[in-house]
């Protein structure tokens, strides 16, 4: 409880630091033209990406206890060239408009998954067997849709690495839990991830996705699952001894039910910033904050702090829940929201910006989109930048308009929105679940892949099936 108070407070002084600025109208307000960035203004972000996947491997006591400074010298080394060279408003902009309408509703969403679906503890004998931990994995893709990419990987992380805990090798159970539940599952509705989610705000039907992506999703999801069957029944079957016969007799059960509810509840209030459109902006430093959004932020706040309030001690202890993972997602998506600018930017700049080559790949010279392009672009660099806003460059680089776009170009917007959903599974920073995922691995004593290590697992298993796909329904 008092490092939940920690995180919210942070985010209240944030709030309350902010204000301080002067008002000003958002029409006016000063940003970074990305057609003048060159692409040294890549190195904060790249600097933090290297920093995640090599200093694990080399200084690991040291990142351990210094992540968080990382992430910071990072994020300081973007904000004081940008200072010194575009000026403090331009820089106190671009700060602002990050932090308050993309980090703190990004960070607000996944504490109130977190806290929720960790109340719910699966209880009961749950044996590990390959077939039990593929209906785990299929149980969860589904779910993913509906409930969200985080709060699906919270609610079955935990039966699964405890069901798992007496096996040498376990990562594998985690590695294509990221790839099923915490990224290709949620592939469905605007609920899954957050780039349908910015779909569905631009006029894109909420169930366009259903219809449109659940071929490539099933799949995908499908020859997953038999290859995961496979290697788990081959790798069960190296086991040095068999499971331990500690069952109790104890039906299975849920306690923490009523966070089941809760998680309906999250839903309702991540829907409320699409269906409610007041018209009223709160202005912070020409930064406009929609009140649904302010809303739907505190919803999501007291929807936590009841869940705290009504499940109990015992269950979330039977869950081994902590507050660490939680923790480091906040801090280190810190450092790369803020670097991440320049190159949102370069990229908004599209034929202008320093990316121009990649900008023209995605069109033919007579201006028709090549979906196979917008499919892998769009998956590419949300592997590893946030895949919402470049989810939202390509959406516009397509023409922008709902309408066409989920009617004659209705593949180029199929092909958009399965990259920025499905390469989400490449890289351990593609989605956020993705890093809680390993973050609470870890903590729970298994040993995960480093950072390139599970990028080597998603070239070996993704890649071929994203070709695959391509071919099928992109070209």
């Amino acid at each position: 409880m008092t490092v939940a108070r920690r995180v919210l407070g942070a985010v209240a002084s944030g709030v309350s630091v902010v204000a301080a600025f002067p008002a000003a109208a958002a029409v006016d307000a000063p940003h970074i033209d990305g057609a003048v960035l060159g692409l040294w203004w890549a190195v904060p972000f790249a600097g933090i990406l290297l920093s995640i996947a090599i200093m694990p491997l080399v200084a690991p006591a040291f990142w351990h206890h210094h992540f968080g400074k990382v992430s910071a010298a990072w994020a300081v080394a973007f904000i004081v060239p940008a200072v010194i060279i575009f000026g403090l408003p331009v820089a106190a902009y671009e700060l602002l408009h990050t932090l308050l309408l993309e980090y703190v509703p990004f960070i607000v969403l996944l504490w109130a998954l977190f806290t929720v679906a960790g109340g719910i503890r699966l209880v009961g004998d749950l044996r590990s067997s390959p077939a039990t931990n593929t209906a785990m994995l299929a149980i969860g893709t589904v779910l993913a849709s509906w409930m969200g990419t985080t709060g699906a990987a919270m609610l079955m992380i935990r039966p699964l690495i405890r069901a798992n805990a007496w096996r040498k090798n376990q990562a594998h159970v985690m590695v294509f839990l990221i790839f099923l539940v915490a990224n290709i599952g949620g592939a469905l509705t605007p609920i899954g991830d957050p780039p349908l989610f910015l779909g569905f705000l631009k006029g894109v039907p909420f169930f366009w996705p259903t219809t449109a992506l659940l071929v490539p999703m099933l799949l995908i999801a499908a020859m997953l699952l038999v290859i995961f069957f496979a290697l788990d029944t081959y790798l069960f079957s190296r086991e040095p001894s068999g499971p331990p016969d500690d069952r109790t007799g104890e039906r299975l059960g849920v306690e923490g039910g009523v966070n089941i509810l809760l998680l309906g509840a999250i839903v309702g209030a991540v829907l409320l910033r699409g269906i409610w459109h007041s018209g009223v902006d709160i202005i912070v430093y020409h930064v406009p904050v929609p009140l649904e959004s302010i809303a739907s932020n505190l919803l999501l706040v007291a929807i936590g702090m009841l869940s705290l309030r009504l499940t109990t001690q015992d269950t979330r202890a039977g869950n081994a829940f902590s507050w660490g993972p939680i923790v480091e997602v906040a801090k280190l998506f810190a450092g790369i929201f803020i670097t991440i600018v320049p190159m949102i930017a370069i990229l908004r700049a599209g034929r202008d910006g320093a990316l121009a080559g990649l900008v023209a790949m995605v069109t033919t010279p007579d201006g028709r989109p090549i979906d196979a392009w917008y499919f892998w672009l769009t998956g590419i660099l949300s592997s590893f930048l946030d895949n919402a806003p470049t989810y939202l460059v390509f959406y516009n680089l397509a023409g922008g308009d709902a309408v066409q776009l989920t009617g004659s170009l209705a593949t180029t917007l199929m092909a958009i929105s399965a990259g920025a959903v499905f390469m989400g599974a490449n890289t351990y920073i593609g989605n956020a679940p993705n890093f809680m995922v390993k973050a609470i691995a870890e903590e729970r004593g298994v040993r995960m892949p480093s950072f390139f290590g599970y990028m080597a697992w998603a070239c070996i298993f993704l890649l071929p099936l994203f070709a695959l796909s391509t071919l099928v329904f992109f070209l």
